[in-house]
């Protein structure tokens, strides 16, 4: 192959453009395995510009694993609030309580150990191990999938679990002994800004070396098989106020989506019921003037809910089921919530 004919040169250009190009992110300003292992786990399926505010407020709370590894979790979600994916706050801190426990508040610095904590797999192992200790370890997610296969033109469908072992591959031919922390997040900035699903070839630094450019295919690749369409559950969530002026809320089963988040009563439209009737047939509430708020979708790895909100009022009279309770503004909006639950309160705010 070209490329690793070349290899040498591949390098030099990619860490040359890196360190001058590279975005100033907060976490490129530490080798502290805690910090970068926080920043991975929240830039998993996140924006870099949406990370940025959660991650220097996460570590100002959190600086050290030992306070993670003790916080109580309708504080650690409501730090998370917003972020999505909550697992993975919940698997992070699993994880630092090991490291705490069982390997005296030191990150492991080899991927066997480091891959048997809870949620870190082998792209958060080999990013923590190069950038944090220097270890020559490949990182490879979409970014670098995208970038190795125009490189290599690589044909292979990247949906297919097998198919990553070629990339880890190739990057330990040619990751950077010296500097693999530069050399891997070089690979992650290149296809962040550069290679992108739309690339923009005349300003990358290693196109000399990319075999899709030469043969015009760098649009068509990576090969990536459609998903299947997402099932599509139309839900109903009812803001209802007593007369009080206290918010009617109920906090999501332990397991599952959403797992301890708060959230207003909330129903699955089926058939031809209306979002009243379907309240009133689950939850036997029958809030009063229900007034339409907002109507949006929200996106979840296998799901899609779209959402309509009401904003409604309960009587005095009127008796609740107990998983609910009542809570005041403030009281909500200390509560750890859902995006789609912040999107609904953030509405009847400016209503």
């Amino acid at each position: 192959m070209q490329l690793l004919d070349n290899k040498v040169e591949f390098r030099k250009s990619l860490l040359s453009w890196y360190k001058e190009e590279k975005r100033d992110l907060p976490w490129r300003h530490t080798s502290n395995p805690y910090y970068i292992w926080v920043s991975e786990v929240m830039l998993q399926q996140t924006r870099v510009d949406t990370v940025i505010p959660y991650y220097e407020r996460f570590i100002d709370k959190y600086p050290t694993m030992e306070t993670l590894a003790l916080a109580e979790e309708n504080e650690l979600l409501k730090m998370w609030e917003g972020l999505g994916y909550y697992s993975r706050v919940r698997n992070l801190q699993i994880g630092v309580q090991e490291v705490v426990e069982s390997y005296g508040s030191e990150v492991p610095n080899n991927r066997k150990t480091i891959s048997t904590l809870k949620g870190v797999g082998p792209y958060t192992a080999g990013a923590v191990l190069s950038i944090a200790y220097g270890i020559p370890e490949h990182a490879v997610d979409g970014n670098v999938m995208r970038v190795i296969s125009r490189i290599l033109l690589i044909e292979e469908d990247i949906s297919v679990p097998k198919t990553k072992k070629i990339f880890e591959d190739v990057v330990m031919e040619l990751i950077d002994k010296n500097d693999p922390s530069s050399f891997n997040q070089g690979l992650m900035e290149l296809g962040a800004t550069i290679c992108t699903p739309k690339p923009k070839c005349l300003l990358c630094p290693v196109r000399e070396y990319c075999s899709a450019f030469f043969e015009g295919k760098q649009e068509e690749l990576p090969v990536k098989s459609k998903k299947l369409k997402k099932k599509i559950i139309p839900v109903a969530s009812f803001a209802i106020r007593n007369e009080q002026g206290q918010w009617l809320m109920k906090q999501r089963p332990s397991k599952g989506l959403l797992a301890n988040l708060w959230e207003f009563p909330m129903v699955e439209l089926k058939g031809d019921a209306t979002p009243l009737e379907a309240l009133i047939e689950q939850y036997n509430i029958t809030p009063i003037e229900p007034d339409e708020l907002i109507s949006f979708k929200h996106l979840f790895s296998h799901i899609t809910w779209e959402v309509k909100s009401f904003l409604a009022h309960l009587t005095g009279m009127e008796k609740v089921p107990e998983e609910f309770q009542y809570f005041t503004s403030e009281e909500v909006e200390a509560l750890p919530k859902a995006v789609p639950v912040l999107k609904i309160w953030e509405e009847i705010k400016n209503v």
